[in-house]
């Protein structure tokens, strides 16, 4: 998240938070796409980690970006932290590590998607080769360890390294040494917003298995396809998850309300200082747990979208859903993730057949298919199949979805070519963290600096 949010509208209701998220529904002719995508800077003589301080550095990078772009700096105690595009629509941000973030605009299409990207790395290309710097696309950290990698002057992060040991043994490294791509998707009623998150909640771990791209940790194979996938099962669990509560068929905003509420808090903004308020959760602040602590200690808006956006499930809840499940990766993988996800959300024959496939699937399978998923990948089952056999039957719907929307570029093609990358992934039977494995056993001959080269932006 670029930038944490300031409004002081006073909570006086649960209701009131119940609807700010319905507040999101919105006509289907209004849906868009908004693409996100994090990447690892790295110094292309040595591969070291990029700083953030110094001439050639993270700082370098995001202060020649403002220049090229004109975009909004976004400062925290001074230091430059990210970009917001000057009407919001889009914005850079830093991960704890030095992440690099393009939170993208909410688009029509994803052909606006691609080119959107392609414009990005090649802006950030122009700033970061005289610098000697390039970009990695992978879902994990190949080769640094956490002391060797750098942190950013965020205060919120700050709050979370401390509290992150207390709640969890990998939460550090889901900070640190992670990348995803994700895609934010609209809804247009309590009742849509319900069928999407059921339907994506339980497909969550195909997206992961077919994005999977974290194979190796501190320069060595990690027995694992995904392994952000499997950080996140040991992070925080009172944040993160399957959310078993909304596979009710009368699940709605207010469960997800009262799920947040009992979430404990990580901060909250006051005059431009983060308070460290992870001793109370949401619902005690409302209750007035913090009136002695905060200048101002009464909840309010902004707090609770703040806090909305520090809850880490596979399908996380604004105003719009947020799909969670994939590992970063090269390009084409920016593209093909809002592909997956709008060919099966955004048509309504498609996400009746998605449904459809996907109605047997209870929270206990479901867990144990996200348990089993970071090790197995393709190979992990549910309902008798094995997610190999799943996935030919959901990217043809999620084809047929996209060439329903019938959305073509100027050469006539529709969305569903950006699905290529994760078809020829099936048609391989082996994921791209599968591949890069070969690669390592193979011609890299035991080394992932090769990596940086073939996986470089």
């Amino acid at each position: 998240m670029a930038r944490d949010t300031t409004d002081q509208t006073p909570v006086t209701s649960i209701d009131e938070l119940v609807a700010y998220l319905a507040e999101g529904c919105k006509p289907k002719h209004d849906f868009r796409i908004g693409t996100e995508h994090e990447k690892f800077a790295f110094f292309i003589g040595d591969n070291t980690p990029v700083p953030y301080e110094g001439a050639r550095s993270i700082s370098s990078l995001l202060n020649g970006m403002r220049d090229l772009l004109g975009w909004e700096p976004i400062l925290d105690a001074g230091k430059i932290i990210g970009l917001i595009e000057p009407t919001g629509k889009g914005a850079i941000s830093l991960e704890p590590g030095g992440q690099f973030e393009l939170s993208g605009a909410p688009l029509r299409n994803i052909h606006q998607t691609c080119r959107e990207s392609n414009s990005h790395l090649a802006q950030l290309r122009e700033i970061a080769e005289p610098l000697g710097i390039g970009f990695l696309g992978l879902g994990g950290s190949p080769k640094w360890t956490r002391a060797e990698t750098p942190r950013m002057p965020k205060s919120r992060y700050d709050i979370m390294t401390n509290y992150m040991p207390k709640v969890g043994n990998q939460g550090l490294d889901m900070m640190y040494r992670t990348c995803t791509i994700q895609v934010n998707l609209d809804f247009s009623s309590e009742a849509d917003m319900r069928r999407k998150m059921q339907v994506s909640l339980k497909l969550q771990s195909l997206a992961t298995a077919l994005f999977a791209l974290s194979p190796f940790t501190e320069g060595k194979p990690n027995g694992l396809v995904s392994w952000r996938s499997n950080i996140w099962r040991d992070t925080d669990n009172a944040r993160t998850g399957i959310l078993p509560f909304a596979f009710s068929e009368r699940f709605g905003f207010a469960d997800y309300v009262d799920w947040a509420l009992d979430v404990p808090m990580y901060f909250a903004l006051r005059d431009g200082r983060y308070h460290d308020c992870t001793h109370v959760t949401f619902r005690q602040f409302m209750d007035g747990a913090l009136k002695d602590d905060l200048p101002d200690g009464t909840a309010n808006m902004g707090d609770w979208t703040n806090h909305l956006s520090t809850l880490f499930p596979e399908v996380r809840l604004k105003r719009f859903l947020e799909m969670r499940g994939a590992d970063g990766g090269p390009w084409r993988r920016i593209c093909a993730l809002p592909a997956f996800w709008v060919g099966l959300l955004y048509d309504d024959t498609a996400l009746a057949a998605a449904d459809d496939l996907t109605r047997d699937w209870g929270p206990e399978a479901v867990q144990a298919l996200r348990d089993s998923v970071p090790t197995l990948g393709l190979d992990a089952e549910i309902g008798g199949r094995n997610l190999h056999q799943i996935s030919r039957d959901v990217l043809e719907i999620a084809r047929s979805g996209l060439q329903a929307r019938e959305q073509y570029n100027e050469d006539g093609n529709d969305e569903a070519h950006f699905l290529a990358p994760l078809e020829e992934t099936v048609a391989r039977g082996k994921t791209a963290a599968g591949e890069l494995l070969d690669l390592y056993h193979g011609r890299w001959n035991g080394s992932v600096e090769p990596v940086f080269d073939e996986y470089a932006y």
